[in-house]
């Protein structure tokens, strides 16, 4: 999956020096920073948080706006990108186990109970590996 790219609006909070970030392409993705660079950090984990767990439950990944198409809703408002590493994200964070059925050979099963395969582990490190493979 690599990086992904979406357009922010970041708005100065009126309680304080921080600023209030939504994503006009991830409906209910809103986060707070306590300074501008707070506010970008917080951004880039909300964003990928809410990326992870659509992707997580089957969904598709919503297309970014382009920048110039999008628009503050107030006059104090800005608009800046924040670059998402997905793959980064994923592997420190993305945890939601799916349960699958496999077939394999009556023999090839001997084999691996008798050497006590984790079966899973073995699956997982195979796909990894396919996957970091296709991301080169």
């Amino acid at each position: 999956m690599k990086k992904l790219t979406y357009p922010a609006c970041f708005y100065p909070c009126e309680e304080h020096d921080g600023y209030t970030v939504t994503f006009p392409d991830l409906p209910g993705c809103v986060t707070e920073g306590a300074s501008l660079v707070d506010a970008v950090t917080m951004a880039v984990d909300a964003a990928s948080g809410w990326i992870l767990d659509e992707m997580e439950d089957g969904h598709a990944i919503p297309s970014a706006s382009r920048m110039q198409d999008v628009k503050p809703s107030s006059k104090d408002g800005f608009v800046s990108i924040i670059v998402l590493d997905m793959d980064a994200y994923a592997e420190k964070y993305g945890n939601k186990a799916i349960r699958k059925n496999v077939t394999i050979p009556a023999w090839l099963n001997t084999f691996a109970e008798t050497h006590n395969v984790n079966f899973s582990q073995v699956l997982q490190n195979a796909l990894s590996e396919m996957y970091q493979d296709t991301a080169k």
